[in-house]
């Protein structure tokens, strides 16, 4: 087996995200994931969820990882990294029924989570769906001290990063076609929200 980085995180937040994954997705084909990291949620999730071509992305500095993690699992469905910034990315529009991003939005400046949100449903075919999962407020208010605590601490670090508001993410859907449909609530007090493309697209 290669050397290849390994996140926690990622290894214990798998098996919720896949159940959500696997009932969300049950009638898709092809993902984009936005962000893919390391590639254990990419490998994990298309070892189990077969019926998917899952097509692996993020900033060239990660793709190494990415593609040592894909090297090892060997399941055919999950496909080499692409090159992807959501602030200047370009891709083929309704491209995928399906868009999956894990812990970014809250890294991310608002301006580039507006940037994700855009790309989604851009690349989304009419009635897709794009799963996001992280830690988020509602009505500016966190759902546990430690994720005001983390929210804290990414702000410290840079002031354009923190936890971000559901409602800001669905003003945002709104303007990009997308409207939420389900929040689920999975371990370490985070969340997967579920926003569909509208099937006539943006408004």
């Amino acid at each position: 087996m290669s050397s290849k980085p390994f996140a926690e995180s990622a290894y214990r937040n798998a098996g919720p995200i896949l159940e959500v994954l696997a009932h969300e997705f049950r009638h898709c084909t092809e993902v984009l994931e936005i962000g893919s990291g390391t590639g254990q949620h990419a490998t994990a999730f298309a070892a189990e969820l077969k019926h998917l071509e899952w097509q692996t992305s993020d900033l060239e500095e990660y793709h190494d990882a990415i593609r040592a993690w894909i090297a090892d699992c060997g399941a055919a469905n999950v496909r080499a990294p692409l090159a992807l910034d959501v602030r200047t990315a370009e891709l083929p529009g309704e491209s995928y029924d399906a868009v999956y991003s894990a812990n970014t939005a809250h890294i991310m400046s608002f301006e580039s989570v507006g940037d994700m949100f855009s790309l989604a449903g851009s690349v989304l075919r009419p009635g897709g769906t794009f799963c996001l999962y992280g830690p988020f407020r509602r009505g500016g208010e966190f759902n546990t001290p430690s994720n005001a605590n983390f929210d804290a601490n990414l702000r410290a670090r840079d002031p354009a990063m923190g936890v971000r508001d559901l409602e800001d993410l669905d003003a945002i859907g709104d303007e990009n076609g997308l409207q939420r449909t389900a929040l689920y609530a999975v371990p370490s007090n985070n969340c997967v929200a579920v926003w569909r493309r509208l099937q006539e697209g943006r408004q």
